[in-house]
């Protein structure tokens, strides 16, 4: 990866054709114990909704995040946006495209898990309908175990799911969608369509949209260069930067150029 500075590589001038990609947590926002624990800096909404008008619209949201809590977090920002990794796509003003059906065949699993969790203290379960995760940030059993436990119950759902090890959490999700299937999907759209793809992510659920943006000749950014235990990262982005805060404070500064720019 070679680092960047984003006001020099992607100034208004160089986004103007693009389309902006960005995840959310570790990439907009600084990570928290727990998924409801994050905080949203002041200006930051704000800062993206002048972005995406400049954009035409052509900004998205791509997060393993449901919409529902993207749009809690966010509120009263409305963009398109792509949640639980794929499993539900949405254009701005229009209502999501989900896969529900998916949900109801993780209940033996969802069951499995609720049973499982009280053996590891200070672990939790998302329940984010077509996948589910497992956070772990606040225990202090071995992530290993964990992660055999995950796997083992990986292999009961089946060929449809696949299990991703992120930033201290183990997902279980749908294994043909994918941050990469929902931005495909949004970018055959009026406002995404025949822009370069820009995609900025921090961890490894980012990995199949660096690689979209890679193979449609766009840019792929990773936030920060190496993993959750500080080790140096293998990835497909191209490019990278040091922190959430760098990326804030770039949308902050385009927000302001373009509340200015003719």
């Amino acid at each position: 990866m070679e680092a960047i500075t984003l006001d020099r590589t992607l100034d208004w001038n160089a986004l103007r054709p693009c389309a902006l990609y960005l995840d959310v947590d570790g990439t907009l926002l600084d990570i928290a114990p727990t998924p409801d624990a994050v905080e949203v800096p002041p200006g930051l909404t704000a800062a993206l909704a002048v972005v995406a008008r400049g954009l035409g619209g052509a900004l998205a949201l791509v997060s393993g995040r449901t919409l529902a809590a993207l749009d809690r977090l966010f509120r009263p920002l409305s963009v398109a946006a792509v949640g639980i990794h794929g499993a539900e796509v949405r254009t701005a003003g229009d209502p999501p495209r989900t896969a529900d059906y998916l949900a109801r065949q993780l209940d033996g699993i969802r069951a499995e898990l609720t049973a499982r969790i009280a053996e590891w203290p200070g672990a939790f379960v998302e329940d984010k309908g077509p996948a589910l995760a497992l956070h772990h940030r606040a225990s202090r059993i071995d992530e290993r175990i964990i992660g055999r436990a995950m796997a083992a119950l990986a292999e009961l759902a089946g060929p449809e799911f696949v299990l991703l090890h992120g930033k201290r959490v183990f997902e279980l999700k749908p294994a043909a969608l994918s941050k990469a299937t929902g931005i495909a999907a949004l970018h055959g759209t009026a406002a995404f369509a025949g822009r370069t793809p820009v995609c900025i992510g921090d961890d490894l659920t980012d990995e199949s949209a660096f690689a979209y943006a890679n193979q449609a000749g766009g840019l792929s950014i990773r936030v920060g260069r190496t993993d959750a235990a500080g080790s140096a990262t293998a990835t497909a982005a191209r490019f990278c930067v040091d922190s959430p805060g760098e990326v804030r404070a770039w949308l902050a500064r385009l927000a302001s150029g373009m509340e200015t720019a003719p």
